[in-house]
């Protein structure tokens, strides 16, 4: 069993940078992937960003491409997601999954999540 904490949640204006960290512990592998969901209030659970633990490729959903990246730390499983030139639109709790299916964007697939951490974007 994989268990996952984020954290850099917080409060920032529109066109604000924040950085969101993710560690997991537990059963971890040395090769899998690892991302980011986030869940506005009642809107479903959505893809935002992956890591290939492997490959390092990345991927992103169109609504952050080119303002978030996702990265992984030097030390074993912790990922990262820099997100700039916020939005109010990026309101949500965003959570970090683990393992994930390369390709696989589906929140539905995943049961292994972090308790979340909520970001909040102001106009």
């Amino acid at each position: 069993q994989v268990q996952l904490l984020e954290s850099g949640g917080g409060l920032v204006q529109a066109g604000g940078s924040l950085r969101l960290s993710c560690a997991a512990s537990g059963r971890t592998f040395s090769t899998y992937t690892m991302g980011w969901f986030r869940q506005a209030p009642g809107k479903e659970r959505e893809f935002v960003a992956a890591i290939s633990w492997s490959t390092s490729d990345t991927a992103y959903a169109d609504a952050v491409k080119g303002r978030f990246i996702c990265s992984r730390g030097i030390a074993k499983n912790t990922m990262y997601l820099q997100m700039n030139s916020l939005e109010p639109e990026d309101t949500a709790v965003y959570y970090c999954a683990a393992p994930m299916v390369w390709g696989v964007w589906k929140a539905s697939v995943y049961h292994t999540w972090g308790q979340g951490t909520q970001v909040t974007v102001s106009s």
